[in-house]
């Protein structure tokens, strides 16, 4: 995936009129940016959610344990058992890709490797991390659609007791894909039970977890603990958070010594109740489901808006807040002066447009009509 955004958002009147009024703001109220303009490049784009605002206003003042023992991660430990069951253990971090980093040191030993999607985010988004950080050797194969299957795991799935060869004993999916499409929990299930009858851990990157039950309209345990999953990153910042996820250790027995990897990864906050707030705020109620089920219809709206248009070819399953579609030659960059958003392959000319939980209706379809001015232009 390349993510190329090679023109620049052009100053509209409306951002002068901000600038110009950020000019008179009393220090420590200032504001840097427009936040009338709008895109459709990443729901890490999107600002915090005003009740995750009011969670961490609500947890400020006084004084709380430091690193985790205090009475916000205490229960958010509660809240998580609420909605995957019992005997499971949570350890909030800092960001995904520690997360996933974390979650997979926990599942093997140093000689391990780990089978994933050649388009999975710890394949192509995570900078090595997994390798340089973790020691974890990636065995990546490629699919149509960003989902494994016990077939495909099986690309890779061999030579264990060969001294020359990296060990694959863990192999990790995610929920749901970088391209936009779920896993039902039938196929966790099926990939699952595969894995772990050759001796093998399943990860689930998560990092969109509550977008893919918002597509199932299934509880979080259904596709996770209950379909076999033994470790998963369950994500906050896509969602409508500050910062901030969640490693679960669905099946404790199966990870090791994630207290202590957390903090030698540098992914223990001193001040964890600013975290785990945030996440209380998230699943204290319905908050997680409403927010992915209002960026997944905002997907659903603009692929709708879309499918029409005689030039536009969606190539995924429109099965959470992402669509994805070929434009001919030229119109991408076009699209951009006024609506940022990432190419996905540039040699195919295919790119990605992702809807948030504040992404609206209006924004969606400005967007849809600007794809048809640019194509009728052109």
């Amino acid at each position: 995936m390349t993510k190329a955004m090679t023109s620049t958002v052009e100053t509209s009147p409306a951002s002068a009129a901000a600038q110009t009024a950020t000019a008179a703001q009393e220090p420590g109220q200032l504001q840097l940016h427009d936040p009338s303009v709008r895109g459709f490049a990443s729901d890490n784009y999107s600002g915090v959610h005003p009740e995750v605002l009011a969670a961490l206003a609500a947890a400020n003042g006084g004084h709380q344990v430091s690193y985790g023992e205090d009475d916000y991660t205490a229960r958010l430990q509660q809240l998580m058992e609420q909605h995957f069951g019992e005997g499971i253990e949570c350890f909030p971090v800092f960001n995904g890709t520690g997360a996933n980093v974390l979650s997979l040191q926990s599942l093997l030993p140093r000689w391990g490797a780990v089978i994933c999607a050649a388009t999975a985010h710890i394949n192509m988004d995570e900078n090595g991390a997994p390798e340089r950080v973790g020691g974890i050797k990636l065995l990546a194969v490629p699919t149509a659609d960003g989902k494994l299957t016990p077939e495909i795991i099986d690309r890779e799935a061999w030579g264990w007791g060969d001294e020359h060869r990296a060990q694959p004993l863990a192999v990790s999916i995610t929920q749901t894909t970088e391209m936009g499409t779920c896993y039902t929990p039938e196929e966790v299930r099926a990939i699952a039970d595969h894995v772990h009858a050759k001796g093998m851990k399943l990860h689930m990157d998560g990092a969109r977890l509550a977008n893919a039950a918002a597509h199932l309209q299934v509880p979080l345990r259904a596709f996770t603990r209950d379909a076999g999953v033994d470790i998963l990153t369950f994500g906050g910042t896509k969602n409508g958070l500050l910062f901030g996820e969640v490693v679960v250790s669905l099946n404790p027995a199966a990870s090791s010594g994630l207290i202590f990897l957390r903090k030698m990864n540098m992914q223990l906050a001193s001040k964890m109740r600013f975290l785990s707030a945030q996440f209380i705020a998230l699943l204290d109620g319905d908050l997680w489901l409403r927010s992915a089920a209002h960026a997944n219809a905002m997907a659903a709206r603009l692929r709708a808006g879309v499918e029409g248009i005689d030039g536009v070819e969606p190539t995924q399953n429109t099965e959470s807040n992402g669509v994805f579609a070929v434009l001919p030659a030229g119109v991408a960059d076009r699209l951009r002066k006024s609506f940022r958003f990432y190419d996905w392959n540039e040699a195919t000319r295919e790119v990605r447009w992702m809807c948030s939980f504040d992404t609206s209706e209006e924004d969606v379809d400005s967007f849809v009509a600007a794809i048809k001015r640019e194509l009728t232009a052109g």
